[in-house]
């Protein structure tokens, strides 16, 4: 049975992609080290994200920083100030906001470590999507 889990990032600056993601998004730090950062977010203890040091002994050989092949998807109230305030940090935005059909308003940014970040909020699906599941639009 799976009890706990959550993503981490490796990276070559821990204090700076640490501070990437309690900037941007208000993570609360739960753990520091000079090897491991564990953050939890704002609202919910149960949203996790670990920062490992790339240089420790605990990365497995031929992990690199960069994320190859992962997306992270967090999903806020309002992807707009989220996309206000990483235009503010100066982070730099791959995909601004942008309304997608199945109902998520999404932002894409990389992270320093080079990590693929999507940020999301609901919004409302398009009528051919929602014709397609054979489900009748709110009014």
């Amino acid at each position: 049975m799976i009890t706990r889990g959550f993503p981490n990032v490796i990276s070559s600056d821990l204090a700076g992609t640490t501070a990437w993601y309690v900037d941007l998004l208000g993570w609360v730090t739960e753990f520091d080290s000079d090897w491991f950062v564990h953050l939890t977010a704002p609202d919910d203890g149960g949203v996790e994200l670990g920062i490992i040091a790339a240089d420790h002994p605990i990365v497995p050989s031929g992990v690199v920083p960069g994320g190859g092949g992962i997306l992270l998807t967090f999903v806020v109230d309002d992807v707009d100030s989220v996309h206000r305030r990483a235009i503010e940090l100066g982070y730099r935005v791959v995909e601004p906001p942008t309304d997608l059909f199945y109902g998520q308003r999404r932002m894409i940014l990389t992270d320093p470590t080079g990590t693929v970040v999507d940020i999301s909020s609901e919004c409302q699906p398009s009528q051919a999507f929602l014709d397609s599941l054979g489900v009748v639009a709110e009014s």
